[in-house]
This record gives structure tokens, sequence and C-alpha cells, in this order.
């Protein structure tokens, strides 16, 4: 397993990988939004014999205040340690940066998805802590809760 980014220029890749996860990227328009900023934003991804096996597609807010914008991993490789190691690589790469915030969005948990359970289970054990659920930012049904994670200053 390689790490590859920040510039990745590997989009239909990305894209296969998200069209391995329905319940996560089931709306047509925004995995080609997804795949699409995985060309143009900083993403780092973890390759398997050259093959990108996840993604994490990062945006920058201020200097020290960013998003995991995307990340994703395969269905048949989940469950391998490859999430934790992307997102390791990519804290670490912001952190040289003088990056102290890192921000992610996902379904808050009034969603009834056990998809979603397992992802804000994810980022709670990466450190990240609940911030605020905004109830329409995305529509009625899918609540968006925002968590946080202060990361190490140098």
């Amino acid at each position: 397993m390689t790490i590859v980014g920040p510039e990745l220029q590997r989009e239909a890749e990305c894209a296969a990988v998200l069209r391995t996860l329905p319940q996560w990227f089931g709306v047509e328009t925004a995995l080609c939004m997804y795949a699409r900023d995985s060309a143009s934003m900083p993403t780092f991804a973890i390759t398997e014999d050259d093959v990108v096996v996840g993604f994490v597609t990062l945006g920058e807010h201020f200097p020290v205040a960013w998003e995991i914008h995307c990340v994703a991993v395969r269905f048949d490789a989940r469950g391998r340690g490859l999430g934790s190691r992307l997102l390791d690589h990519a804290e670490a790469w912001l952190a040289a940066r003088g990056v102290r915030f890192l921000q992610v969005k996902t379904i808050a948990e009034t969603s009834t998805s056990a998809a979603y359970a397992q992802t804000r289970a994810f980022y709670a054990r990466r450190g990240f802590v609940p911030l605020e659920v905004f109830p329409t930012l995305w529509n009625p049904r899918d609540p968006a809760l925002q968590c946080i994670k202060v990361l190490p200053g140098r």
C-alpha cells in the first residue's frame, strides 16, 4: 500500500471507489462532484498495485481551519485500517502546514441509517467530537452533524 498526493489526477478511479459505496454515495450528482473535486482539491489516495482503493479530499476554509470534503475506501477494502491510514497522513500533512482545526460534516444521529452510524463511530474513534447539528444545511431529511478535531501544534 502506498499513499500518493496531494495533487491527484485520478478522478475516474476515485469515482470507481465511490460507486462501490451506494449507501453513502448513492446520489449521482454528488458522486460526480466528489470525484471531480478529487482532481482540483488536495487529495491523498491509498493505492494497491497502483490502483486507488481509497482517498481523502480536503478543503481549506482558513489557513488554520480545513475540512474533510470526502473520504472513501472501496467497499471490499473496508475494515483494514485504510481510512485511518489516510486520515493519519492527511492530518500530518495539515499539521505540518500549521493547520490547527479539522472538521467534517456527516449525517446526524437522528438518521436511522446504519451506514451513517458507522461513519459517526469512525470519526469518534479518530478523535472528532460533535460540535453542531445543522437541520437544513443539506435537506431536512439529512440533518448535517459538524464534528471537529484539534490537530497537534508545531
